[in-house]
């Protein structure tokens, strides 16, 4: 866009950036991030399109300001984990939640095909599992077992595995976004499938309530953060694809950070997946009550914090700006 056009759509927002920082003491942490976070973005698009200028020069300045009114005299470490996590990450799955919703609708359609073409294709589970496997799990419900697999590994061997495989499915799933985001919705479904049609093999013997009882126990939060991921892949894909008024280079950078951002955050949900599957999904007879627990309190915990927790910044976020203006 033209200079001109970009001090005018900017300039009352820096306004009030300047208000906050004038009574900084008063400042909340809360908006202070999100000051930094939009005007990092604006630095980036003055950078590359007005360099050595007034313009690049303010914004420029402003952004130290806000960065050291953040930073001055605080401790690292401790603080700035908090911060990525309270602060950081909520403000960008609100700016991005659209990416969320897509790549729901992506895993949630394709586990349902995956599930159809399987109760009407009962060999359709072996092109996407294989027949190894497949057999395996026959063979397992035929003893009466049908999820003994979770008990046939050590379980610290099983969480390193597991724990590496759903890191690697998410960064994959991340990666894929490079390709444009129809790498990332491939990855999406076809992970989907494969869920659906796992399910509706279980369905076809008889013993759907025992796989949903037990897989579900790390299913709730590994299968959310695989659908968070594919968000962060579809973030970078649709970043090049539909740029807007951007620059393509630039917009994608500026996604693709963010995206990063958030595959980070997903790390230690990962890892609390990789232990309830190596650790507790293998008590495959856990009364009824006590996986209703952990899969319900699994469901709070990521519903909480990436869809409710979002939502409660951002109203806190809307206040703080309606006070300061």
């Amino acid at each position: 866009m033209r200079r001109i056009v970009f001090l005018k759509y900017n300039k009352d927002k820096w306004k009030n950036y300047e208000n906050v920082l004038a009574n900084h003491k008063n400042a909340n942490p809360v908006e202070l991030t999100h000051m930094l976070i939009d005007i990092t973005e604006d630095l980036g698009y003055a950078q590359t399109h007005y360099p050595d200028t007034d313009v690049e020069r303010y914004v420029n300045n402003l952004a130290s300001r806000i960065h050291q009114s953040i930073y001055k005299n605080k401790r690292y470490g401790e603080k700035v984990f908090k911060k990525f996590f309270l602060n950081t990450i909520p403000d960008l799955i609100w700016k991005n939640k659209r990416y969320f919703f897509y790549s729901f609708a992506a895993f949630f359609l394709s586990s349902l095909l995956g599930f159809v073409s399987e109760k009407f294709y009962p060999d359709y589970v072996r092109l996407i599992l294989g027949d190894y496997y497949v057999d395996a799990t026959i063979e397992r419900i035929k003893n009466g077992d049908p999820l003994g697999v979770y008990k046939e590994k050590q379980q610290f061997l099983m969480f390193i595995q597991i724990a590496f495989n759903n890191i690697r499915v998410s960064f994959l799933i991340f990666a894929a976004g490079l390709l444009t985001s129809f790498g990332a919705y491939y990855l999406l479904c076809f992970n989907g499938i494969m869920l659906g049609s796992f399910f509706a093999m279980f369905h076809n013997y008889n013993v759907f309530d025992q796989a949903l009882k037990v897989v579900w126990i790390h299913g709730t939060i590994e299968i959310s953060s695989i659908i968070i991921a594919g968000a962060a892949g579809i973030m970078i894909g649709n970043s090049f694809l539909f740029p807007g008024t951007y620059p393509r280079l630039y917009h994608f950078q500026t996604k693709s950070k963010q995206a990063i951002s958030l595959i980070y955050a997903l790390i230690p949900f990962f890892l609390v997946a990789a232990w309830l599957e190596s650790y507790v999904t293998r008590y495959t007879q856990m009364p009824l009550f006590l996986s209703l627990i952990i899969i319900i309190g699994s469901f709070i915990l990521m519903t909480g914090y990436f869809f409710l927790f979002p939502y409660l910044y951002h109203l806190k976020l809307k206040k703080y700006e309606q006070r300061s203006s």
